[in-house]
Formats: structure tokens, sequence, C-alpha cells
């Protein structure tokens, strides 16, 4: 192997290192601002982790009722903005993603997968517990890694207490 055929492989590998971390910090902004949707979420800020003819779907029999499908940037904008009321429609929100699986395909393409836990509490007090299935395609475009396919397919989701009780954490005496 020549060292220019060398150089270019370790650039390649070195490239796909910074794509996951890229689309790492992508998912895990979603999930920040997701986490405080309210009036006061940057919504251009979210809008813009989408590329801007993204897909944003709720796939199986759950999500796909409730949240269907929605094309381009605008259009999920729009429907993120459903959220973002006074009072806020979350009282508390709280996204967990683990088993990640990340595969850089292409120069500019790349999937990644995630389970996904979600606790909520809503402005009328109802708390809910939700685990989904993200499947998510990622583009880079204009040099930035965003979302092109969000894809979320319910594994679970039901109603519980409160999440955040006033009582004392036991602890060893």
């Amino acid at each position: 192997m020549t060292d220019s055929a060398r150089i270019r492989q370790l650039e390649e590998r070195l490239d796909r290192l910074e794509s996951e971390g890229a689309i790492r910090a992508c998912i895990n902004r979603y999930m920040f601002l997701c986490d405080y949707l309210d009036s006061r979420t940057p919504l251009d800020e979210l809008a813009g982790l989408f590329t801007t003819e993204a897909v944003w779907e709720g796939i199986g029999e759950k999500y796909a009722a409730t949240f269907g499908r929605i094309e381009g940037r605008e259009a999920i904008a729009a429907m993120m903005a459903r959220y973002m009321v006074e009072p806020a429609h979350f009282a508390l929100n709280v996204h967990f993603l683990t088993s990640e699986t990340i595969c850089v395909e292409a120069p500019d393409a790349a999937i990644g997968t995630w389970v996904m836990l979600q606790t909520s509490t809503f402005a009328g007090g109802a708390s809910h517990l939700n685990a989904a299935r993200l499947t998510i395609d990622f583009a880079r475009e204009g040099g930035v890694w965003r979302m092109a396919h969000f894809r979320t397919e319910n594994l679970f989701s039901r109603p519980v207490e409160a999440w955040n009780a006033s009582a004392a954490l036991p602890v060893p005496q």
C-alpha cells in the first residue's frame, strides 16, 4: 500500500469517526430540545437538525395512527410548534437513548438506531412512560449531519403515577 493510499484510508476512517460523533451530537441535541419543548424552545434550531426534505414519521400500529408522516423541514417545524405553547404541553419530559448503532454508509449518508425511553408528565398532571425504537437516516447537508428520515416505533406505552415525588430518598443510616 502506498503512503498516499494509506493516508487516504486514514482520512476516510477519521471522517467516519467524526461523522459518528456529529450524528450522536445531532440526535442528543434533538432530544435535549424535546426535553424542554415549550414556548422558549428555539424552533429554528430544532428544525435545523433536519434536512430540507426530511421525513418524520411514526411507524407501527400505535405511532402511525398517533403521529402519521410529516414531510419537509417546514412541516416538521410546524408539528413541533404545536407543542410549544403556554402552558407547556409537558410539565416534565425526559428522553433516554440506549442500544445505539451508527453506521456511516457513504461519505454523506448514515443510519442510526436507538431504543428510547421517554418519561413524561403533562400539563394536566397525568404521567406516561413510553419506549420506542428509533431508526434515523442521516445526510450530510451543507457539510452538517442532519436527520433525513426519522422513524419512531412504539415498543410499549403506559400511564404511570407521578415521576417526581416529594418524599425523601431512602439512604442507609
